[in-house]
């Protein structure tokens, strides 16, 4: 039987800045109000550090870059990576300070490799890409996506500025930094590529929030293998999987979550630590129940592990944008088939999208700055990923979708952020669930309207036929809003989320003005105005509160 946790509105009143909340302390509170643990999220499921690179040091400069004028050092550093791939062991692919000139993209595609710069400030190592994607790319890897673009007739239509054209395959995807084992797919979009699944074993039993279930006899299960998790809707669009994702409000599921009966719907791709006969203990919590009303299947995974990007400037020309989906493809880092890898110490000027993530789990994104004069469509973006934390994250330029969690990303984090224009909470309609804003501070200009003076601080996206804007259990703590203008003092501002999803938890919410909250559908608010000293980050909190038990 399955049990469907009913989630009314809650709202707990009177609270001061330094109180614990009560959705952390309240025991009926807690177990009427799920609230899933974050701490799982980045580099070795939150608990290990990302590690010092360490290996074979392989130096651009000796197959002949120089940092030190102004010519292209492309074919000297496609020499140095292409050398990398060929050495035993762990490798370092090292740039020295200075500014190098770059026409074509670096592809890393195997394991145990880091490319490594000397620094994202004054005195580092600045990457320049002079040209977009649309000139240079002249790989196949985005063949399947240039074709749905075409068959589906994705274009971007305004009349009034005389636009009528496909949208651009670099508009959520590629980057000049490119992270994709060769021959694994970079995400699904036409069923006819569809490979056929590997599954290793059906799951019996399990329970969300658990980390232990009993799979079928025909296991071939091993400790320290990683595997899928895979909810697959067979059964239309009253399935389990369906309520479990949206519980009351399941009938609004758009087509897209039973149109494809051979694709998941939802992935976790975990690493297995313990196998007991039938029992296996996974590295991070179920995202769901899994049994005859829900089932779930494991499937083999495929991918890269321990890739690194760190301590580099991308820089980018300050080149015309020319308009929502008809990017040019001025990104910087793409993350596909990836597991247990970082990007750190991070600054990315005038791109079209600073770092993409797709098919991947266990990444860490840290100290990532992104600025420049130009829009930008994502700062930081997630989709189709699970357990991906992006922390210490400045965004200083005009972007379109801030702070994204996109399509099918789950349990992803974004935690101590700030965002100095524009900025907007991205929930991209398409399964995206049981995902975290933490501590994250937003710079808004408010507007009028006939209620009063808004923000649009969670403005989510996507088709309908992904609609809702996000299934449950997303949650934004200690959320620090700082008016810049268009409110008086005075004011009560209205922050405003009109299009989202359900069960959402929104704790913490505060900043220089008295907000009240529109969020639809109506989620759990806890301490409204009022700052979370207490617990500033949920993320750090439930990491603690695993060091402190014996079963990580």
């Amino acid at each position: 039987m399955t049990v469907l946790f009913l989630c009314a509105p809650v709202q707990v009143s009177g609270q001061s800045k330094g109180e614990f909340p009560a959705l952390l302390s309240n025991e009926t509170i807690r177990q009427d109000n799920y609230l899933p643990d974050f701490s799982f999220a980045g580099y070795g499921n939150g608990l290990a550090a990302i590690p010092d690179a360490s290996g074979t040091v392989v130096r651009v400069d000796d197959f002949g870059a120089s940092a030190h004028d102004e010519t292209d050092d492309t074919k000297a550093i496609l020499a140095a990576i292409a050398h990398a791939h060929d050495v035993a062991g762990p490798v370092i692919v090292r740039f020295s300070a200075g500014r190098y000139i770059v026409s074509e993209v670096l592809r890393i595609e195997r394991s145990d490799f880091v490319l490594q710069g000397a620094g994202s400030g004054p005195g580092g190592t600045v990457l320049h890409f002079p040209r977009p994607l649309k000139q240079v790319d002249r790989s196949t890897s985005l063949d399947e996506l240039r074709q749905y673009l075409v068959k589906l007739d994705k274009r971007e239509v305004d009349p009034e500025r005389n636009l009528d054209d496909y949208f651009s395959e670099y508009s959520w995807s590629g980057g000049f930094i490119w992270i994709q084992k060769p021959g694994v797919r970079e995400a699904p979009y036409l069923v006819e590529y569809d490979p056929e699944i590997e599954k290793l074993a059906d799951v019996e039993s399990g329970a969300r929030g658990a980390r232990t279930i009993v799979l079928s006899p025909t296991a071939d299960i091993h400790a320290g293998d990683i595997i899928q998790l895979q909810w697959i809707n067979r059964t239309g669009p009253d399935a389990g999987i369906i309520k479990s994702l949206y519980e009351t409000e399941y009938e609004s599921a758009g087509s897209h979550h039973w149109s494809f009966p051979k694709r998941p719907l939802v992935r976790q791709t975990s690493r297995v630590l313990r196998v007991e006969g039938r029992k296996v203990q996974l590295a991070d919590p179920l995202l769901h129940d899994a049994n005859d009303t829900i089932p779930a299947q494991i499937a083999a995974w495929d991918g890269l592990q321990h890739v690194g990007v760190e301590d580099l400037r991308i820089e980018f020309p300050d080149s015309p944008f020319f308009g929502h989906h008809l990017e040019r493809g001025y990104n910087g880092i793409y993350f596909t088939s990836s597991f247990d890898s970082w990007a750190r110490n991070i600054r990315i000027t005038n791109a079209d999208s600073g770092i993409l993530s797709y098919s991947s789990a266990n990444l860490t994104f840290r100290d990532v700055i992104s600025d420049g004069a130009r829009r930008a469509h994502y700062a930081v973006h997630m989709g189709n990923v699970h357990n991906v934390l992006a922390e210490n994250i400045t965004i200083m330029n005009p972007v379109l979708h801030s702070l994204s969690f996109n399509t099918q990303s789950t349990k992803c984090v974004f935690k101590n952020a700030e965002v100095f224009v524009s900025p907007t909470l991205d929930q991209h309609a398409g399964a995206n669930h049981q995902n975290l804003f933490d501590n994250v501070t937003l710079h808004m200009r408010a507007v009028r309207s006939n209620d009063g003076p808004v923000v649009p601080v969670f403005d989510g996206s996507g088709a309908g036929y992904w609609q809702p804007g996000h299934g449950g259990f997303n949650t934004t703590w200690n959320l620090r809003v700082l008016v810049t203008g268009g409110a008086y003092a005075d004011e009560v501002v209205t922050v405003q989320g009109l299009d989202e999803g359900p069960m959402a938890r929104i704790v913490g919410l505060h900043g220089n003005r008295e907000f009240k909250l529109d969020y639809r559908p109506t989620p759990y608010v806890e301490m409204l105005n009022v700052p979370l000293e207490s617990v500033p980050s949920l993320y750090d909190y439930q990491r603690q509160q695993r060091l402190e038990t014996t079963d990580r």
